[in-house]
């Protein structure tokens, strides 16, 4: 079963097939019409465009998006702005690791976190106070140990967090469970 981000990403592939436009037309045709809220572009979409209601949706989420000022890259920019603005280089030594571990390792920037994926999601980066990172994995059958303590409460879907303060705590053993959890996803 394809991913929520695949699922968007094949619609946006077959766009200008199904629309006659790509999405940056779209996004283009609805900032120029002046429609903001979500219902109000589906709305217009379906009404003028003739749009189906799952085309006119996920346009309408892309438009509002970059009506905020981007999208996936802004989410990261925006949960380490401000107090959280030292924690960036701990995420950036994660992401470029899991980018290294191969082509279909993927970042899925959410509100509050990164989801690492692969065929599913195999871990999540946090910045949860203003001074620590919390790098959740899934190690099925991987007892706690040391920093690599059970998510207990922390998050549903992963099954261990460890907790980084620096950059340098993305160290070699923090790296290898990474690995681990990426080649089982």
């Amino acid at each position: 079963m394809a991913t929520p981000e695949e699922q968007a990403a094949s619609m946006i592939a077959n766009m200008p097939e199904k629309t006659g436009k790509p999405l940056e037309d779209w996004v283009a045709i609805v900032a120029k019409s002046g429609a903001a809220k979500h219902g109000e572009i589906v709305k217009l979409l379906k009404a003028e465009h003739g749009m189906t209601h799952g085309f006119a949706n996920l346009v309408a989420h892309k438009a509002r998006e970059a009506a905020d000022g981007g999208g996936e890259t802004d989410l990261v920019a925006s949960q380490y702005a401000g107090p959280k603005e030292a924690l960036r280089p701990i995420y950036d030594a994660i992401a470029d690791f899991v980018e290294s571990l191969g082509s279909n390792a993927e970042l899925a920037p959410k509100k509050s976190y990164v989801s690492l994926r692969r065929s599913k999601q195999f871990g999540l980066v946090q910045p949860s106070t203003r001074t620590r990172v919390d790098l959740g994995i899934n190690l099925k059958d991987v007892a706690p140990v040391g920093r690599l303590e059970s998510s207990g409460g922390f998050n549903a879907m992963v099954s261990h967090r460890i907790r980084l303060e620096s950059a340098d705590d993305v160290d070699d053993e923090v790296r290898e469970w990474l690995r681990i959890a990426y080649e089982n996803a």
